[in-house]
């Protein structure tokens, strides 16, 4: 698809210049081909207005017509419907997962940022070297001609490829004056590709830090998923600190700083250090909900922390982390399916410590709990970001194998109506039985209704 889409572009270019007018790659995709990386899209960049594109490429989405955008979709593909979305703002919704897409943006300079966010209105330019200066990054401001191979370098973005450095294009309190969300694009592509965030371009990120929350809650959250997602979270989140981004944002992970740990169950340090750690193992590509479960899952050890008599202590610290995890899925937007998948993670992390000694029923349940990957991932996570010991993973991997599925997830043996007609009334009284004759079931004790009706007129008899 890759390769697909590369070429779709470049032939976007051609038909753009066929008809007179300048086109060239431009932006991260240009970035990725000089780095010798596989661009995930394809941008262009024309002097060709909304309308001129429109007429040329009839079957295109004018997405932010306003603001110079327009996607032109691969040839049959239907990826877009919403064909008059009115704002840049349902730009970035589609640009996010463009893999049938090629956005086409005309030269433009920017006037106003009166929400720190968008421009208030463009001027379409003629002159690339117009439209380079207004972007974030120098290395984000580099044009591709796709078919000479010669690149359009007016910000020194070469330059600073080569010697690995972040770097605003022109004044950096400017900059991301212009557009807050710059900051968190400056740590996350310094972090990505191991670069360093130049000076200058630093201490504006220091200095305007408190001013991200002029940016939306669903766009932080989605850069910081990128950061966790990409293979390089522990950096990403070194980063967040160091700029002061992490406590403007996410100031339960900055408390973990300095929470010391039981050294005997925690030899690396405290739980700032395990998270990061446990951070920099995460897979790649990795689910978003076990990258935030990761992130969270000791997010309740600061207040809960104490010194006991025998040892460093956490009483209900998955309970309270549970609940601090719910405000910050919330404050974040986070989807109700995603939401409960990372509070289910942070809440059975511990369990794992106690998985062989927990009874058949009990050990059949666990693992039958929605994506138990995730939560067996987790647990590997946190094994080797700490003591290193495995058993109670391999324990669990070993049992689940053995265990036929049809025995993890079996079919009832009595259902509500079985009750019913064996004259219980319906009631809370149900919701208890019925579990009581799964939990027989499940330890292999009962293999059939009748054992289980005999169950519940023994355990369960009619009230008088």
């Amino acid at each position: 698809m890759a390769a697909m889409l590369k070429d779709f572009a470049i032939s976007i270019i051609r038909t753009l210049r066929d008809r007179g007018h300048k086109a060239y790659l431009v932006g991260g995709c240009v970035r990725d081909l000089l780095l010798g990386r596989e661009p995930a899209d394809y941008d262009v960049t024309t002097d060709a207005t909304p309308d001129d594109v429109m007429r040329i490429f009839p079957d295109t989405y004018a997405v932010g017509a306003q603001f110079g955008v327009v996607l032109v979709p691969l040839p049959e593909k239907e990826v877009v419907t919403n064909t008059e979305a009115s704002d840049c703002r349902d730009v970035a919704s589609y640009v996010s997962a463009k893999t049938n897409v090629v956005e086409v943006a005309t030269l433009r300079s920017d006037i106003g940022y009166t929400d720190g966010r968008h421009p208030d209105k463009v001027r379409f330019s003629q002159d690339p070297r117009e439209d380079v200066e207004r972007r974030d990054f120098t290395i984000n401001g580099l044009l591709l001609d796709p078919v000479t191979r010669d690149v359009l370098d007016y910000v020194g973005g070469r330059k600073d490829l080569e010697a690995g450095i972040i770097r605003t294009i022109g004044d950096p309190d400017r900059r991301f004056a212009e557009d807050k969300l710059r900051m968190l694009r400056a740590v996350r592509f310094a972090a990505r590709f191991g670069y360093t965030i130049e000076s200058k371009t630093f201490q504006a990120i220091q200095k305007l830090a408190s001013q991200i929350h002029q940016v939306s809650r669903e766009r932080v959250r989605d850069e910081l998923s990128k950061m966790l997602r990409e293979g390089h979270a522990r950096q990403a989140f070194l980063l967040l600190d160091e700029t002061g981004l992490l406590h403007e944002i996410l100031p339960e992970i900055e408390r973990m700083k300095g929470v010391e740990q039981p050294p005997q169950f925690h030899p690396e340090g405290d739980v700032f250090v395990h998270t990061l750690l446990l951070l920099d193992k995460l897979p790649h590509p990795t689910p978003i909900t076990l990258a935030w479960g990761a992130l969270l899952h000791d997010v309740g050890k600061p207040a809960t922390f104490r010194i006991a008599p025998d040892r460093i202590r956490f009483d209900g610290h998955v309970d309270v982390g549970v609940k601090i995890a719910e405000e910050i899925c919330s404050r974040l937007r986070f989807s109700n399916n995603d939401t409960e998948q990372i509070l289910a993670l942070v809440k059975n992390h511990m369990r794992f410590a106690h998985v062989q000694q927990m009874n058949e029923s009990t050990f059949k349940r666990f693992v039958r709990m929605p994506r138990f990957d995730e939560h067996l991932q987790l647990h590997w996570l946190d094994c080797q970001s700490s003591h290193g010991d495995l058993a109670s993973y391999h324990f669990t991997r070993e049992k689940i194998a053995s265990i036929p599925p049809a025995a993890i997830r079996p079919v009832p043996l009595i259902t509500g109506d079985d009750l019913i007609a064996a004259g219980y009334k319906p009631g809370p009284q149900f919701k208890k039985i019925l579990s009581a004759v799964e939990d027989g079931q499940l330890e292999g004790r009962l293999q059939n209704k009748d054992e289980a009706l005999a169950l519940v007129g023994s355990e369960f008899p009619h009230p008088e």
